[in-house]
């Protein structure tokens, strides 16, 4: 929350008004009160999240290409692959300031609410946690992403589900379908990290500073009456291409 003047002169003008008349008939300043007691969250989470943005960006050491695609606004699921528990940082921050104060990344809840540090971090860069374990019907993690967005939000998914280390991609999980088949007005755009799995090894805390590269390509929509499979399978190709472009 930030404190316009206007609002500190309307906080100035109460303070006069309650104030009570001593015993020599004058009236007197009263006291400012410090506001050093309120904490405007928004805005420490805002800093945290510049400044969180800047550490990926130095550790990772990474590069961006738009292939077929430019940063833009509207409405878009970054569909990637998913190689490290920074991945959902990284690509963050490799938005525009004013695509990134926009986008939200899904995140491990199991992972990003244990401790303390965690929490904050996932705060600051506005992730949506999802619970992996603990799926229901009347809430699947789909409609808790289609109304965290609502009409102006965009997300980062990772259609693998868990990271995979191997070389070759893992089969998609059908929640990129869904998201696509409920909201066929999203922008889906495939990016493709590459050495992220280097910066933050499995198993590893901190990271190790090295160079990657992050590639964002073309957006794709689902055609109708295209089956799921076919869909997943080209959304996945549609990454794969992106190493190579």
């Amino acid at each position: 929350m930030r404190y316009s003047q206007d609002t500190m002169n309307s906080r100035s003008l109460i303070h006069r008004a309650t104030a009570t008349l001593p015993a020599n008939g004058r009236w007197q300043r009263p006291i400012a009160r410090p506001f050093s007691h309120v904490h405007p969250p928004r805005l420490r989470w805002n800093m945290t999240g510049k400044v969180l943005a800047i550490l990926a960006k130095l550790f990772s050491g990474y590069t961006v290409r738009w292939i077929d695609c430019q940063p833009d606004t509207c409405q878009r699921v970054y569909f990637a692959n998913h190689t490290s528990h920074l991945d959902a940082v990284v690509l963050w921050s490799a938005l525009p300031p004013e695509v990134r104060s926009l986008t939200r990344p899904v995140a491990a809840k199991d992972y990003w609410e244990r401790g303390r540090l965690r929490r904050h971090l996932a705060e600051s860069f506005n992730a949506l946690l999802i619970d992996r374990k603990n799926i229901k019907v009347h809430q699947s993690p789909v409609d808790q992403m289609l109304r965290a967005i609502g009409d102006t939000g965009s997300l980062i998914v990772f259609p693998e589900g868990g990271r995979n280390t191997d070389e070759e991609m893992s089969k998609f999980k059908s929640g990129l379908y869904y998201l696509a088949k409920k909201r066929p007005d999203l922008e889906l755009v495939p990016v493709h990290m590459d050495n992220l799995n280097r910066v933050l090894p499995r198993g590893e805390f901190l990271p190790i500073p090295l160079l990657s590269c992050i590639s964002f390509g073309a957006p794709i929509w689902l055609e109708a009456g295209e089956p799921k499979l076919d869909f997943l399978n080209r959304a996945r190709e549609a990454v794969r291409r992106l190493k190579d472009a």
